[in-house]
């Protein structure tokens, strides 16, 4: 399980240090593979590659005649791409998905348990402190019996 907030540098050449905490386990469970995909929310997902493998054949098996199904595939599917984690525990990011999900800089490396969420570091604390605003998050919880949950 990966979690946590890290920042981390882009550089010029559009590499992305992983942070130095999940290379170990990256390297033990994926020998270093990882796939890299877009997401609704302008970020990038991060997935080791076997984790990625499970949820391509889930999308892959979707009704090929569904428009919506079909949409789907197209973007996560489409815009996945295979990166390798470098000796000195990098990745390089397609340009095509720097650009889609505005990385400049400074990147968000955010663990969500099997994968990682990429983000523009100042989009990511926007996002924080409209989820630390949004009463809907209450109405949420109640609704999914989280009423006595604690944290």
């Amino acid at each position: 399980m990966f979690r946590g907030v890290s920042l981390v540098n882009l550089d010029a050449k559009g590499r992305l240090a992983v942070p130095a905490r999940y290379r170990e386990r990256l390297r033990a469970a994926c020998d270093s593979q990882l796939v890299v995909t877009v997401d609704r929310d302008r970020c990038l997902l991060l997935y080791p590659e076997s984790e990625w493998d499970t949820i391509e054949r889930k999308l892959a098996a979707l009704p090929a005649f569904d428009a919506t199904a079909r949409a789907i595939q197209r973007l996560y599917i489409g815009n996945a791409q295979d990166v390798e984690m470098d000796a000195q525990g990098r990745i390089l990011l397609p340009q095509h998905l720097r650009d889609f999900a505005t990385l400049d800089k400074r990147v968000a490396f955010v663990g969500q348990g099997a994968k990682f969420e990429l983000w523009d570091e100042l989009a990511w604390n926007a996002r924080t402190v409209a989820a630390l605003n949004d009463t809907a998050i209450d109405e949420l919880a109640a609704a999914a019996g989280l009423g006595s949950f604690t944290l």
